[in-house]
């Protein structure tokens, strides 16, 4: 049995002011997750732009995440597309560089019938990397059904599934008919601890970008046992109002804003991910506020975004 579970952060992904990857602010954003005691990191995933990257970038930024995590945690990288043939080569290189695994989402805008969703992990699994399916229809216009989801897990390499549909009835519907075939990730950090209480084994975190050893605790207690539930409860609560600021705007404005507001990365996106507006970002420095995060560079990224 496949043996990554707990908290994996969806990395952002940094630029620098002229659109290029800033690979110093990569290493230190990896540097700080694994500092603050993440499980697995996930790079080039949709936190991390992964639609805007080149395919040199995109495998540029997988092979920095795991030069810098050097074995130290997990990384399951972000292979999917909607080709097969590009997900296929993403993932073999990802496999090339070191990568554990690999997170695949579902073909977007094609909308593919149940074969060819078959066809397409069955294909990017044959590479022979763990792969963990992503299942997020509001961003791919597919929705991989838990009927389908049970052919999909019969391939040996498919190991897990990472559900953001926003529905825990979903989840549980997985649960009940692919059982410990998968792996079962929250994909949506509002639904976590409702999802883990069912069966899911943790996140593949967005907040966790900004507060790592928080959601870390809170999916560890709840993964130790049912005497942890009311801690788990309490961090979870306590976390929920930054999880939902983090999505007032299109993943990842939000947290990119934050990331920059903390000092760890240029206010930068790809296009057509845009800057966020003025009431966007003071509600999101204001959320930071209320759970005690620093905002040191605030006043800085407020002249530079709204001149």
């Amino acid at each position: 049995m496949w043996s990554v579970k707990g908290c994996g952060t969806a990395l952002v992904t940094a630029f620098q002011n002229d659109g290029s990857i800033d690979e110093k602010a990569m290493r230190e954003i990896v540097e700080r997750q694994i500092s603050e005691g993440i499980d697995f990191l996930v790079p080039c995933g949709t936190t991390g732009e992964s639609p805007t990257l080149s395919h040199a970038e995109h495998i540029r930024v997988i092979e920095i995440v795991v030069e810098q995590s050097a074995g130290r945690v997990p990384v399951i990288a972000g292979t999917g597309s909607n080709s097969t043939q590009e997900a296929i080569d993403l993932t073999r290189n990802a496999k090339k560089v070191g990568a554990q695994g690999c997170l695949v989402v579902a073909p977007y805008y094609n909308k593919p019938t149940k074969a060819g969703l078959l066809d397409y992990f069955t294909q990017v699994a044959n590479v022979g990397l763990p792969v963990v399916v992503y299942n997020i229809p509001g961003r791919t216009g597919v929705n991989i059904s838990p009927e389908t989801m049970l052919e999909i897990a019969l391939h040996p390499n498919i190991v897990g599934i990472k559900e953001a549909t926003g529905s825990l009835e979903q989840t549980i519907q997985d649960i009940a008919l692919c059982g410990n075939r998968l792996k079962y990730f929250s994909g949506d950090d509002t639904l976590t601890l409702p999802m883990m209480s069912v069966g899911a084994c943790g996140v593949i975190s967005v907040v966790s970008n900004i507060m790592p050893r928080e959601t870390t605790d809170m999916v560890h207690a709840a993964l130790v046992g049912e005497w942890k539930w009311k801690h788990a409860r309490e961090k979870f609560l306590r976390l929920f109002p930054i999880c939902k600021a983090m999505f007032i705007e299109t993943n990842p404005i939000p947290v990119k804003t934050a990331m920059a507001v903390l000092g760890h990365l240029e206010p930068v996106w790809r296009s057509p991910m845009v800057a966020p507006t003025e009431s966007t970002f003071r509600a999101v420095v204001a959320e930071m506020e209320k759970v005690g995060l620093p905002i040191p560079e605030a006043p800085k990224v407020a002249s530079f975004l709204y001149k």
